[in-house]
């Protein structure tokens, strides 16, 4: 009971810098924003980790398929050169050349990915980055809370205006929205990422 913890303000002085009422609203501050805040803090813990885990896979996937954008040199050259000796084999026959030749100049210049290789790229990157945007967030959102609990030294109204103007900010900024919304971004991401996965394995 704050009467008890603490003595009752001289007449006249129940709003001093040193009053009984700002050091209740601090005590009672203190006990509403720890367990808010470690709430708070626990959710976007276990976010960052998952997070951090899912990007690291994801990138792996995306990095491997991703060369599946552009031409594939090792086919290519295995086609040159196997015209390559087709030609000199109907040379030392004496024969003409028939062949068909699919090698132009510039091999490349025509090439374009698959539909399906196309899209499951756009996936998984959507993916990834809607993963590390989520860490990101999550990252600002603990170095604003970090700044929250800390109140600069002072006398206790001045400590509770200043709480008071950082409950308020933390309201105007919507803060409580963003780290509810955190987890939406991990579920968009792992819906991209297995619908990307879906599409890559009908083929087979």
């Amino acid at each position: 009971d704050y009467e008890d913890k603490y003595p009752e303000d001289p007449i006249y002085e129940e709003t001093a810098p040193t009053a009984r009422v700002w050091r209740t609203y601090l005590d009672e501050s203190q006990k509403s924003d720890a367990d808010r805040v470690g709430d708070w803090r626990e959710t976007v813990d276990v976010l960052l980790v998952f997070a951090g885990l899912f990007s690291a896979v994801v990138s792996a996937f995306a990095a491997q398929f991703s060369q599946n954008l552009q031409p594939d040199y090792n086919q290519i050259s295995a086609s040159l050169l196997f015209e390559l000796v087709s030609i000199q084999q109907a040379i030392s026959n004496g024969t003409s050349v028939n062949l068909p030749l699919s090698s132009v100049v510039n091999p490349t210049a025509n090439f374009t990915p698959a539909t399906s290789i196309a899209w499951v790229n756009g996936l998984w990157f959507t993916s990834l980055s809607l993963s590390l945007s989520a860490a990101l967030i999550s990252v600002l959102v603990k170095q604003w809370l970090h700044h929250y609990m800390i109140l600069p030294s002072g006398t206790p109204r001045e400590r509770s205006r200043i709480r008071q103007y950082r409950y308020m900010g933390l309201h105007k900024w919507q803060v409580p929205l963003i780290i509810g919304l955190l987890p939406m971004f991990m579920h968009l991401a792992l819906a991209f990422f297995f619908v990307g996965l879906v599409v890559f394995l009908s083929p087979m």
